[in-house]
């Protein structure tokens, strides 16, 4: 049976992304990966809140994707990511020998005001600049 670590945050995402079944069963070790909170946050949420909150988070994820898989006949392990994504890899191929790894979480997009596109910003300040020059 191949085995297949799957790194996910969106479902729909995820679906679009994933392999389709192939006959052969394959076991899945999905990994949910929590959004990140700011640190800010700490100052108005308790750890044992934030943990739970990934929790119901990562339930939610899973409901949307396992029993599509489990449909096929495959095996499927939910794993939460607690920590940082290479020692989960490595301690999960330890456990599990090799194995396919996929990341298949959504691609960040770039938030304005936080160092995102500052090009297109630049280019529409000098663009008002120069017409503010040839007036």
């Amino acid at each position: 049976m191949e085995k297949v670590i799957v790194y996910l945050d969106d479902p729909a995402y995820a679906r679009q992304r994933m392999p389709g079944g192939d006959g052969a069963p394959t076991h899945w070790l999905l990994v949910a990966c929590a959004p990140r909170m700011t640190h800010r946050i700490s100052k108005w949420v308790s750890h044992s809140a934030r943990e739970n909150w990934r929790a119901k988070w990562a339930d939610r994820l899973f409901e949307q994707v396992i029993p599509q898989l489990q449909a096929r006949g495959d095996t499927v392990t939910p794993i939460l990511a607690r920590g940082p994504l290479p020692e989960l890899t490595r301690t999960l191929m330890a456990e599990h020998g090799e194995t396919r790894v996929l990341d298949v979480r959504r691609p960040k997009q770039d938030q304005p005001g936080q160092g995102g596109n500052w090009a297109s910003g630049t280019m529409m300040s000098l663009g008002a600049l120069f017409l503010l020059a040839f007036d």
